[in-house]
């Protein structure tokens, strides 16, 4: 039995998962000199299968959290997007802006959420893997005031106790569901798979390559489904997927690892994505679930943040950043709502969580749903890619809406755009 377990099973707040999230969660947590529990059902370093590329919004938060992101560090810089379609391929930076660095990252998940979680044990967070949370732990208020789980082979059942949780356990939401929290069917849904393939050319590429007309080998004048990407690790390897939106009628028809092997065997032959004997391990895929599909994001001692309450961004797919924003967020709450006796006081603390993110995200997501269902017309999307990609201002300005990258207060026109159709449109 781990030593942690036999000291003290108890804590200020326990925080379920240990992606991106939930380490960003118990850093915060900690910063605040709570005493914070991280549990985590795998053992780290561990695979996962989205998030190896890093926009700007991503990298500011793990600045936030005391991360060293330089180069010596082991991370792999890029300057901004480069967006192909067809023959036209147009490179874009990443916008200059007082609110962000003007670099994203790529690093892999392996890597990623051990250093993540390391980091928030270094702040003070105490972390315990090979921890399987089943459910969570309910007084007789029928409020959350722990998790019951399971440890080691023989499934030892074990209860944490705390007066709240944190629950980052990503799409599965465990928590949220045993609370009848379900996702909402009115909101986008995706579905990404992706692969790692060793390839010289494009490994250390100074730009996140984003195909948004995907073809075939087999028949070039047909469109397939999706939008894909290919970006380089930098060590010899790069990161090459598609994602497939709910508002596509190929969504949930398709056999999507076909459809990557489909797309590969029409990008150039000396990139080496033809072959598998190039191919660094399996096809892998997830689901990401967009745009607030599961609220309340606080009830009952329970906040869900990232995955678990479906803040991926429905305009790029982009989860990490949301998440560990929301963990920072969730965990600002806690420290204020503990700072309040228990009672109707610390409730008023805590029902001020999911306000302050429909404030931040509320609008911009429900944008990002109307995109989707747009871009899911293959004639729209033909329309967009053929003029669109023609101007270079309204591609800087796309990309400044579809990453969500603009300075809140002041900025250029872009900025003022953007935030202004994220304020009026409507957070529910």
């Amino acid at each position: 039995m781990p030593s942690s377990l036999q000291s003290s099973p108890d804590a200020d707040v326990i925080v379920v998962g240990a992606g991106p999230g939930g380490s960003a969660a118990a850093y915060h947590l900690a910063s605040h000199g709570l005493d914070v529990l991280l549990l985590e059902k795998t053992e780290f370093p561990r695979e996962k299968v989205c998030g190896d590329g890093l926009t700007p919004k991503a990298v500011r938060q793990l600045l936030r959290m005391g991360i060293d992101t330089s180069p010596e560090a082991g991370w792999m810089r890029n300057k901004g997007l480069r967006v192909v379609a067809g023959d036209t391929k147009l490179t874009l930076d990443w916008p200059t802006l007082d609110s962000y660095p003007a670099y994203g990252l790529t690093r892999t998940r392996l890597d990623f959420d051990d250093l993540l979680a390391n980091n928030a044990v270094k702040a003070g967070a105490r972390l315990m893997t090979g921890v399987n949370v089943t459910g969570p732990l309910l007084d007789k208020a029928q409020r959350v005031c722990g998790v019951e789980a399971q440890i080691g082979p023989d499934k030892e059942p074990v209860t944490f106790r705390a007066p709240l949780v944190v629950s980052a356990d990503g799409v599965s939401a465990r928590m949220a569901l045993a609370l009848g929290i379900a996702k909402r069917d009115d909101r986008p849904l995706g579905v990404a798979v992706r692969r790692y393939y060793y390839c010289a050319e494009k490994h250390d590429d100074d730009y996140l390559e984003s195909w948004l007309q995907l073809r075939s080998a087999e028949n070039p004048n047909k469109l397939l489904p999706g939008y894909g990407w290919i970006f380089g690790l930098g060590d010899g390897r790069v990161n090459v997927g598609l994602g497939v939106l709910n508002s596509s009628s190929a969504f949930g028809k398709t056999n999507y690892r076909q459809l990557l092997l489909d797309w590969l065997s029409g990008t150039p032959e000396e990139w080496g994505m033809r072959d598998e004997s190039t191919a660094d391990g399996p096809i892998r895929g997830a689901g990401l679930p967009m745009g607030f599909n599961r609220v309340p994001h606080y009830t009952r001692g329970l906040l869900l943040v990232g995955d678990s309450g479906g803040m991926v961004n429905p305009f790029n797919g982009e989860g990490i950043a949301y998440a560990m924003e929301s963990g920072e967020v969730a965990a600002e709450f806690c420290a204020a709502a503990l700072a309040k006796p228990a009672g109707p006081r610390r409730e008023a603390v805590l029902r001020g969580y999911p306000k302050e993110l429909q404030s931040r995200f509320g609008g911009y997501y429900r944008l990002g749903g109307v995109f989707v269902k747009l871009i899911g017309n293959p004639t729209v999307m033909r329309l967009c890619t053929d003029h669109g990609l023609q101007h270079p201002t309204l591609m800087r300005f796309v990309l400044k809406l579809l990453a969500n990258l603009t300075d809140p207060r002041g900025g250029d026109a872009m900025d003022k755009i953007i935030n202004g159709l994220s304020k009026v449109a409507p957070s529910a």
